[in-house]
């Protein structure tokens, strides 16, 4: 597998910064500029923590990942696998980990682990890609750091660009 690593600091609390990933589950699109929608899927057993199910739409129109929370350890780590999607993806699986540098200070980081489709085409691809998951994730963390510290939603910050 390839693997692609991002971090940010927020200032907000370690306890705040993690509930806009758990407790806000469904609503990643409200921080993720790249997705215009996102649920928690009906066979989900809840709608936080480990075992928990949802579906991301992309602003594409077309493309979605569908998502599950393999492990938790709360305000530490989430670890998170993209179980089915349309994307070019065999595999991946994101891993959050969540560090409080103090009271108001929160460092993130996401590491993403990946297996492309199209066997040897894919894998010439690889460096490509890790290009585009470091960018795409790196936007990812940057939102949810606006969203957590002002409650700007990735809408709000497309507009006002």
């Amino acid at each position: 597998m390839s693997e692609v690593s991002v971090q940010t600091s927020v200032r907000a609390p370690v306890e705040r910064v993690f509930a806009s990933w758990n407790d806000e589950f469904q609503d990643i699109y409200k921080f993720n500029p790249g997705l215009s929608h996102s649920h928690i899927l009906q066979d989900s057993p809840s709608s936080s923590g480990k075992g928990a199910l949802r579906q991301c739409d992309m602003k594409d129109g077309k493309n979605w990942i569908r998502e599950k929370v393999i492990g938790y350890q709360k305000n530490k780590q989430l670890v998170i696998d993209v179980y089915d999607s349309t994307m070019p993806v065999k595999s991946a699986m994101g891993t959050l980990d969540f560090g409080s540098d103090g009271p108001n200070q929160t460092s993130v980081r996401m590491t993403m682990q990946f297996e492309p489709k199209m066997g040897i085409l894919g894998k010439l691809m690889i460096p490509m890609m890790k290009k585009q998951f470091a960018s795409m994730l790196q936007e990812l963390l940057d939102g949810n750091a606006a969203y957590v510290e002002s409650g700007t939603q990735a809408n709000e910050t497309l507009t006002a660009a």
